[in-house]
């Protein structure tokens, strides 16, 4: 077999049999158990990255290795980079391989419920017939928080957004959509999986908002017939690297050209609304529920806001890794106080759901050395995220005068990071990117005469954080500190209040 002769077989459906029952020297992959050419296309997904693979494509795998073979998921990318993903999976029959990495244990297993890939760019025809087709019943997504042409503020269709317009996902989908009530096919459910709040409700306002720009008469079919059910994701997924690849290639013999590395912990909450059919997922491991929203703020501000707080004091520092960032004492005890101090205390219960475990478990979660996630990777997006993850969790303790340094200093290491410049040590820093780079990084060079004015950006901090004298306060202090004394002394001093 291939493992045994040192050579890796490539990953193919006509090499599944011998992938099957080759012993690789660290790791023999499962394969399906299924036949994939019995699958039905039935999940239209925008948006295919190393989550979607990890998250939703996963279940389905599941589903179809237990029969529901009415599922499996044709994947579309709608950027010109997205035509990478296309190739890759393209060349190997559209499977993959997960590995999912714990600290003593490693599992491979092939995937192979995505059966087809469209590449809508520059020409989305295509796409726009598979959503209209009458087998397909679901539309998800994975377009980044950033991806929907919605005012964060306001919660309304913003035409004006980069995202916005023709060629967007939503753009797509609304032609879709138009497509299928002209064939008169059956209505559909749209899904989204990102870490939007309400991510539901924001879907269906940025599919309703492009619609309208096509036919006020689409918009309201649209909001008479189709389903936007809410849903909460969990698994951390670090982008692939070459040494992932090698590693697959010499341990289990598989030559994957994007395979994707996970943790065990995953996590699918869903609203049981749908309009056409719903996948069978109470067979899975699957929270089904009337009310998403306190599943999901617990994740966003519990695990998101984490990753979003740790990264930039952890870039400054000059940690690359994750798990090394969680090794240093002063992150650690950083992270542990946010988390204790801060979030959780404002955070709204969870109706039959053991909040104080996932909150345990996010320690171990982000501390996994096997998993080998990037803090490059924790700091993309960093004025999407805010917002979001932490904004809500800072508004809420200044409402009962609590606690917000850890927050504050947390801010400031994103500001300081925006600089540029080299980490403590020694090490350039490369900022990430973010829809709004050029904007954070003028404020942030701005910011360095006049602390204060960074937080003068309602897009990211609202109107009311800017005029809390507490907030501006701590967040001036947090900054001027990290400039003169360093990270470890500012983190002490912040856990000291």
């Amino acid at each position: 077999m291939a493992a045994q002769h040192g050579l890796p077989l490539a990953l193919a459906a006509a090499n599944l049999g011998a992938l099957g029952a080759a012993s690789g020297p660290e790791v023999t992959a499962s394969v399906p158990g299924y036949d994939r050419t019995e699958l039905r296309p039935s999940i239209v997904h925008i948006g295919v990255g190393g989550f979607h693979r990890a998250h939703l494509a996963h279940y389905v795998h599941q589903l179809c290795q237990a029969g529901e073979t009415d599922w499996a998921i044709v994947g579309a990318g709608i950027l010109p980079g997205d035509a990478a993903m296309g190739d890759a999976l393209g060349s190997q029959d559209h499977l993959y391989t997960l590995v999912v990495r714990d600290v003593d244990a490693v599992s491979a297993e092939v995937v192979g419920s995505l059966v087809d890939y469209l590449h809508a760019h520059p020409d989305p025809t295509a796409l726009v017939a598979r959503i209209a087709d009458p087998d397909t019943q679901i539309v998800s997504l994975t377009v980044t928080e950033g991806g929907y042409p919605v005012d964060d503020r306001t919660g309304a269709y913003d035409p004006g957004s980069p995202v916005a317009g023709d060629g967007s996902a939503f753009a797509i989908l609304a032609r879709g959509l138009a497509s299928r009530r002209d064939a008169g096919a059956p209505p559909l459910t749209v899904l989204s999986c990102d870490n939007v709040v309400g991510n539901g409700a924001v879907t269906r306002t940025a599919t309703i908002g492009e619609a309208a720009r096509i036919d006020p008469d689409l918009a309201a079919w649209i909001d008479e017939t189709i389903a936007f059910p809410n849903s909460m994701v969990d698994r951390i997924t670090p982008a692939t690297t070459g040494d992932d690849r090698r590693w697959l290639a010499d341990a289990a013999g598989i030559d994957d050209r994007w395979p994707v590395i996970t943790e065990p912990f995953t996590l699918w909450v869903l609203e049981d609304r749908f309009a056409g059919e719903r996948p069978p997922v109470e067979r899975l491991d699957v929270v089904v529920t009337d009310d998403v929203e306190p599943f999901e703020r617990m994740k966003l501000r519990l695990l998101n806001a984490g990753h979003s707080t740790l990264a930039y004091v952890s870039a400054l520092i000059g940690h690359v890794h994750v798990h090394d960032a969680m090794g240093d004492p002063a992150v650690r005890d950083f992270l542990d106080g946010f988390l204790e101090r801060e979030a959780r205390p404002v955070l709204p219960p969870v109706p039959g759901y053991d909040v104080d475990a996932f909150q345990d478990g996010l320690i171990a979660r982000f501390a996994n050395p096997a998993i080998r996630d990037q803090i490059g990777r924790l700091c993309l997006d960093g004025s999407v995220k805010f917002p979001k993850f932490l904004v809500p969790t800072i508004q809420a303790q200044l409402d009962v005068d609590g606690p917000i340094e850890l927050s504050a200093l947390a801010i400031a290491a994103w500001c300081r990071y925006l600089v540029g410049g080299t980490a403590e040590s020694g090490s350039p820093i490369v900022v990430a990117a973010d829809p709004s780079r050029d904007e954070a990084m003028a404020r942030a060079a701005a910011a360095e005469a006049e602390p204060a004015t960074f937080l003068d950006w309602p897009a990211v901090f609202g109107e009311s954080l800017p005029s809390d004298e507490r907030f501006v306060d701590a967040f001036v202090d947090a900054l001027v500190r990290l400039r003169t004394d360093g990270v470890v002394p500012s983190i002490e001093a912040s856990l000291a209040w």
